[in-house]
């Protein structure tokens, strides 16, 4: 996914009116994510209050345990998504060994076992919601990434290796990692594990269905697409069609967990609070930690933005989807998952103006030192 409208060229000014800086660059359907994400909230809530026995329609048509609406909400929010992954590119980033790395560490190493040790250090009493957090810890960005990373000036193709990366991996690490942050770990540290109702298969069949899936598809879909009508076409025409398709789907799911949680949510408002607080710390920390590391390894600006944004961002979509999936859609792990977007959207955005600030000071430094 890129921005709807490129950067203004120096030395032009911006109509009167226009939003300016990485938030102007944004589409409108990008800019204002989180007032979105509230309204499906509140539709949701309306929703649950208008149709009590919404619940019992919903689990009439279900299949492995979860909803069919839901599932094909998950379905088409994952699917436009892995339509935009350049996969033919994987091997372009294969060279630079720093950057693939130090990515794949911060990925799959650090990032889980940073929100699990946030999870469990901030909710210890909250054992659903702590659940739910390890869950997006382990499902790593292959979405918004891509625009935060063109806002804050990052490396594209690098990123869109990265996220190609990405969504392989997690067909295959994904339940390995679940199996190990959720049981076994907890077990060799004397925790509380996940429950008796956790299944690691489970979680591996979800993985399968919710991303193998539209990965499938999205692969195909590409592959097709510039075969018949070449590159261009495809991305500046079929996925500016496709692309919204995501953002319906993530406001359908979000609607129907909202108007099944509305009791939940309403008698405990104080929850989502303490779910947001492990998350801007998980952000802080990843995006912090992720950008000083780009710099020792001794990557230029634009790579260490997007070794920064990479780790630092997390795919909703998917623990949103394994949750419900693992755990059902009245889940409290759901509803940790639902909450996510509404935090890392602002906060993304509030670190690509520090990144935007890092990289006029590199390049000031960097001036001065050649005079």
């Amino acid at each position: 996914m890129t921005p709807s409208r490129p950067a203004t060229a120096p030395g032009v000014r911006e109509p009167a009116g226009t939003v300016t800086g990485p938030v102007g660059r944004l589409s409108p359907t990008d800019r204002f994510l989180p007032l979105w994400i509230v309204a499906a909230m509140v539709l949701g809530l309306l929703l649950g209050r208008a149709v009590p026995g919404l619940d019992e329609v919903l689990s009439a048509i279900e299949v492995g345990g979860i909803s069919v609406p839901i599932a094909l909400g998950l379905l088409i929010m994952m699917y436009p998504v892995l339509a935009k992954v350049r996969y033919d590119r994987l091997g372009t980033v294969a060279g630079d060994r720093r950057l693939l790395v130090s990515s794949l560490v911060l990925n799959w190493l650090i990032g889980p076992a940073v929100m699990f040790a946030l999870a469990w250090l901030l909710l210890p009493d909250l054992p659903e919601y702590r659940t739910g957090l390890i869950i997006v810890g382990l499902a790593r960005c292959i979405a918004m990434v891509i625009i935060w990373n063109d806002l804050a000036r990052g490396d594209r193709e690098a990123a869109a290796v990265l996220v190609a990366l990405n969504s392989l991996f997690q067909v295959v690490a994904f339940g390995l990692l679940g199996w190990f942050y959720l049981e076994v770990l907890p077990g060799l540290l004397g925790l509380e594990r996940a429950g008796a109702d956790f299944s690691t298969g489970r979680i591996v069949l979800n993985v399968l269905v919710f991303l193998g899936v539209p990965l499938l598809a999205g692969y195909l879909t590409r592959r097709t697409g510039e075969k018949a009508r070449g590159r261009d076409w495809y991305e500046t025409r079929f996925l500016p069609r496709v692309g919204p398709l995501a953002l319906y789907g993530l406001l359908f799911t979000i609607v129907l967990l909202f108007a099944l949680q509305g009791g939940k949510i309403t008698s405990q408002p104080a929850d989502v609070a303490r779910i947001a607080v492990p998350l801007l710390a998980y952000f802080a920390l990843m995006w912090a930690g992720s950008y000083a590391l780009g710099r020792a390894v001794g990557l230029p600006y634009d790579r260490t933005a997007t070794l920064a944004f990479t780790a630092a961002g997390n795919n909703f979509e998917l623990a949103i989807a394994v949750a419900i999936g693992t755990f059902g859609v009245t889940s409290g792990q759901a509803l940790a998952g639902v909450v996510g977007p509404l935090i890392e959207v602002p906060v993304l955005v509030a670190l690509v103006y520090v990144s935007l600030w890092l990289r006029r000071r590199m390049t000031t430094e960097g001036s001065g030192r050649g005079g």
